[in-house]
């Protein structure tokens, strides 16, 4: 009996009396005339034979009347005035007028309706509302809105339907094909505009205003008859990119046999002519000499092959220098023939020729001795790096900026071969396999292998977690190549056939984010060397893939990190500073 209303009772219990008209009368002239209004659930109270005016609340139906809203079914029996009872209180104007479902927020001031309506058709009403002051309203089928006096004086016509239907600018006749010369000549898709009648109603336009990405152009011809440029008076300066120069630095051209710096000494504490990765290699911890180079930042520094008695460095200043690395330890030689940074430089097999790239979009073949400039290769992207074939010492490979790997022969100075499958700037170049192959990077963030000759990749390595690899060196066993990676880490690639990542072998503890900074490995292949975007050379075995020893090497960062094979110890570094150091 608990769930039923108050309004139900048993027959043993007696009803209450109803009011009589009288009584409902007399209660009507003390009701007041607005009343407050309460959404809560009331009942009348008996107390009194006479009708009552307190009202007061009953918990019981109140706690029945709100239902849970995961309720499926009715607990007690409704009545009708519930049933039937209208809405109180204000309406909500943000119910819909099918349910009872709120309408969600999709602008910031309320709820705004969707309309179709085309791309062509809304660019058309908001430049006639911008240029006239009216426009068409979607959802009011066609009705104008917005200043009707100017919609009253055009016509209600936008944009479009105001314009003329004929061209406003007339062209010459493009002529008969088969007239060259004189009048009726033929012109084709060159005939020019009539000045004279550029616009077909000039009295119409100077009354019409323009659009808000709108504005009046006025073109004037350049006459048959102008007085050809004079190049004094513009920036131009002279070509110098076929202008080389050399000069030699050092204290003694020849020695006493008439030999020039090439002869690798041999009265030295250290043989220079044995076997790589003859000895174990040890990390170095002293500073025994400087180079300065110069004040701008050194971009790649290499040391002479097989003897490593001399070092090769390029700088943004765009000068090539060589230093002595063993006796006097001096500037030798320097090499002048392009006029913007050399991006990267690279010896052939026996160190008697080398190559230079520079943003100048050259590539230039250098005599080592002489310091004379034998080819020159020209493209119309930017190289950014540059390698010898070790097996043919007459070919090369160009990575570019415009995602393109070119091979050219040093003999004819023509390109033979092109590789085209990266999509973006290239990185680096790698050969492998005995030469047969070569491995390549690009800021795409992948790695693709080639066979030589054959523009297919063989393999390709793209997964989302890559980042570009702006920087490789193989080890000395020749199975893989450590890369430098642009998420402040060294992967390592196998470099057979599979092409798989060593996921074992990951050397993390530097900061490279921001520059190409080399890797290096040592030649017995125990140790890998890099640079730091802080000036710190750091040292990691190969094994354990642990750090092993870091120091300072300079100010800013130090983005070139070379070993000299040919000693135990030994390793040159350079930076930002323009500033070679030489370690043991």
């Amino acid at each position: 009996m608990a769930l039923l209303g108050t309004e139900y009772a048993s027959s043993d219990e007696e009803l209450s009396p109803r009011p009589s008209n009288e009584a409902l009368k007399a209660a009507a002239t003390s009701i007041v005339a607005a009343p407050d209004v309460s959404l809560d659930v009331w009942s009348y109270s008996a107390v009194t034979l006479s009708f009552s005016t307190n009202i007061t609340q009953d918990p019981m139906r109140l706690q029945m009347m709100l239902a849970k809203p995961t309720d499926t079914s009715l607990t007690y029996n409704v009545r009708y005035e519930d049933l039937s009872k209208p809405a109180q209180g204000p309406s909500n104007p943000f119910k819909t007028a099918e349910g009872n479902a709120l309408k969600r927020k999709n602008v910031l001031t309320g709820y705004a309706e969707e309309a179709a309506i085309s791309d062509a058709t809304f660019t058309n009403q908001h430049r006639t509302f911008q240029s006239r002051g009216y426009a068409q309203e979607p959802s009011a089928n066609g009705a104008l809105i917005g200043d009707m006096v100017a919609a009253e004086r055009y016509g209600g016509r936008d944009v479009v339907q105001m314009k003329s239907s004929k061209d406003r600018r007339k062209r010459q006749k493009k002529g008969d094909s088969s007239i060259l010369e004189g009048e009726g000549r033929y012109l084709g898709p060159w005939a020019k505009y009539k000045e004279d009648e550029q616009y077909e109603d000039e009295e119409a336009l100077a009354k019409e205003e323009l659009a808000s990405d709108e504005e009046y152009i006025e073109e004037s011809l350049v006459p048959e008859t102008a007085a050809p440029m004079n190049k004094a008076g513009t920036d131009y300066q002279d070509d110098l990119s076929n202008m080389e120069t050399t000069d030699f630095n050092g204290s003694t051209q020849y020695d006493y046999q008439g030999r020039t710096y090439m002869h690798a000494p041999r009265d030295m504490n250290i043989d220079l002519y044995k076997e790589d990765g003859a000895e174990k290699n040890y990390i170095p911890k002293n500073l025994i000499h400087t180079w300065k180079h110069g004040s701008k930042p050194i971009n790649a520094i290499r040391f002479f092959p097989s003897t490593d008695h001399l070092l090769l460095s390029a700088s943004a200043d765009a000068n090539i220098k060589l230093f002595d690395v063993y006796r006097d330890r001096e500037l030798l030689r320097t090499y002048n023939g392009h006029t913007k940074s050399i991006s990267d430089i690279c010896f052939d097999p026996d160190g008697t020729h080398f190559l230079s790239a520079s943003f100048d979009r050259a590539m230039k073949l250098w005599d080592t001795e002489t310091g004379t400039c034998t080819s020159r290769f020209k493209h119309t992207a930017i190289p950014h790096v540059i390698k010898f074939n070790p097996s043919h010492p007459y070919e090369f490979l160009a990575g570019f900026s415009d995602k393109k790997i070119l091979q050219y022969d040093t003999r004819s100075g023509q390109m033979s071969q092109e590789y085209d499958h990266h999509l973006g700037p290239i990185n680096t170049i790698t050969f492998c396999d005995e030469n047969r192959r070569f491995i390549t990077t690009s800021d795409d963030k992948s790695l693709r292998a080639w066979e030589l000759n054959i523009n297919v990749p063989i393999k390709f390595i793209a997964e989302p977690y890559m980042y570009p690899l702006v920087s490789a060196a193989p080890h000395p066993s020749g199975k893989s190549v450590a890369f430098q990676s642009g998420d402040n880490q060294i992967v390592v690639y196998a470099s057979t056939d599979r092409f798989r990542q060593n996921r074992k072998k990951c050397f993390r503890g530097h900061n490279t984010s921001g520059y190409a900074i080399d890797v290096a490995i040592s030649n017995d292949g125990s140790y890998v060397a890099s640079g730091d975007s802080g000036g710190w050379v750091c040292f990691w075995d190969w094994k354990t893939s642990k750090m092993y020893h870091k120091f300072r090497a300079g100010e800013g960062a130090v983005t070139c990190v070379q070993w000299n094979d040919q000693t135990s110890s030994r390793v040159a570094t350079a930076g930002l500073d323009g500033v070679i150091k030489y370690w043991d």
